[in-house]
């Protein structure tokens, strides 16, 4: 099945319920005629138009036009931003929190070409040398075939360079994720199509695609060999992607299971890429032959428990949840829903420090959208209340938190509001 299909049958099953939580909702505004996020490939290019923050007020590439927004702390503390608007992706840096920015970069512009659904945004790292790495995806045919595209910094911000393509295979590419380890090192993984390409190739049928990842040693400048870590993933739910003790990495994604079901598996390798643990995060039994575009979240406490969260729309249950592991290898804890009841939750992020662990997402009450946190500080066997950051009432980006620095702060970008950073309470 094309994923053009995919996506056209994604908006009659989920559309309604998840265009809210992409934040281009029609909350509190005459735009009930705007095309799904999800409507199909055919209508990508006019869905991302009517999703991108201030899309009826703004055709720039500034950051007050932006539909996402990714943040990350350098060694210096420094503020730097990349994202994604009117089919451009920029940076830049702000010295003082966030209050004031330097002059944007931009680093490509590809108009309609730039991938800018709901589950795509720039990807953006810095490590400890202050070198910069910015990824994010672009169409690069009319049947929707992609190629993640990356440029680095070598010094500091000054100079980047052009976009390149992260992958030397020609197959589809979507969905970038970048992540460093303990000791610095730069991983990059994504979605990739290249199991497909060759099984149609040889006459046999395929669907999904495949999680593959490199490591650079450079701060981006190179990625050694790419590793294929697990076939039969959905192709358009982003990945989520931790780092355990070492060289470890940790990956949740949405699973193609036995008879169309779409829910989520965990993998976890070892320092040398050896699969070390597979285990399935919760029977939800969504039954979906279309396009969820809605990824999960995952993070490694430091006594080793896994965490994660996702949105589903399973026949178990429905809405965003919640549950932990004892370790990689074990099994995961009963599903905890997230959210009060009758608002419509997605769209998680996790941040940790220690024991203490932050949970983010997006929520949608009918009229508002809301950027709401939870926090346990006993490594997530107990959780508080809900707390409500902030709210909008019109368009706004996924609320993510901010790489680096002593503390969580919260990212959040809104139509009405622009860009805001949140701090956390310490204890």
């Amino acid at each position: 099945m094309s994923a053009a299909v995919l996506w056209r049958r994604a908006v009659a099953v989920a559309g309604a319920l998840l265009l809210p939580l992409a934040g281009y909702a029609q909350a509190a505004a005459s735009t009930a005629s705007a095309p799904s996020a999800h409507a199909g490939h055919a209508g990508h290019a006019a869905a991302a138009a009517a999703t991108s923050t201030g899309a009826a007020r703004c055709s720039s590439s500034a950051l007050a036009c932006a539909s996402a927004v990714t943040a990350a702390l350098d060694p210096q503390g420094r503020l730097w931003l990349a994202w994604a608007a009117n089919g451009a992706v920029s940076v830049a840096r702000s010295d003082d929190g966030g209050r004031e920015f330097g002059a944007a970069r931009v680093i490509g512009r590809h108009g309609a070409q730039l991938d800018s659904g709901a589950d795509a945004r720039p990807q953006l790292v810095v490590d400890r040398q202050g070198r910069i790495t910015v990824a994010y995806g672009v169409f690069k045919d009319q049947q929707w075939n992609a190629q993640v595209m990356v440029a680095t910094s070598q010094d500091e911000g000054r100079t980047f360079s052009p976009p390149r393509s992260l992958s030397a295979h020609g197959a589809s590419q979507r969905f970038p994720t970048l992540v460093l380890d303990a000791d610095g090192q730069l991983m990059a993984a994504w979605l990739d199509k290249r199991t497909v390409a060759t099984a149609r190739a040889a006459g046999r049928k395929a669907e999904g695609a495949a999680l593959v990842y490199a490591w650079s040693t450079d701060g981006g400048l190179s990625f050694g060999p790419e590793r294929l870590a697990a076939d039969g993933t959905c192709e358009c739910c982003r990945l989520a992607v931790a780092q355990a003790a070492g060289h470890q990495p940790l990956f949740v994604y949405r699973k193609l299971y036995e008879g169309g079901i779409r829910d989520h598996a965990l993998l976890a390798l070892d320092d040398v890429g050896a699969v070390r643990a597979q285990t399935r995060v919760a029977r939800d039994d969504w039954r979906l032959d279309g396009c969820p575009h809605h990824g999960p979240a995952v993070a490694v406490t430091a006594d080793g428990h896994v965490h994660a969260a996702w949105f589903t729309q399973g026949s178990a249950r429905q809405g965003l949840f919640l549950a932990h592991a004892d370790s990689a290898s074990a099994a995961f804890s009963e599903p905890l829903r997230v959210g009060a009841p009758g608002v419509q939750a997605g769209r998680p992020a996790f941040a940790v420090r220690g024991q203490r662990i932050w949970l983010l997402w997006k929520a949608f009450d009918g009229q508002r959208i809301q950027a709401a946190v939870r926090v346990s500080s006993d490594g997530g066997l107990s959780w508080s209340d809900d707390r409500w950051l902030a709210s909008t009432s019109g368009p706004a980006d996924q609320p993510t938190f901010v790489e680096g620095g002593a503390w969580p702060q919260v990212s959040w970008s809104t139509r009405d509001e622009g860009h805001r950073i949140f701090p956390l309470e310490q204890p």
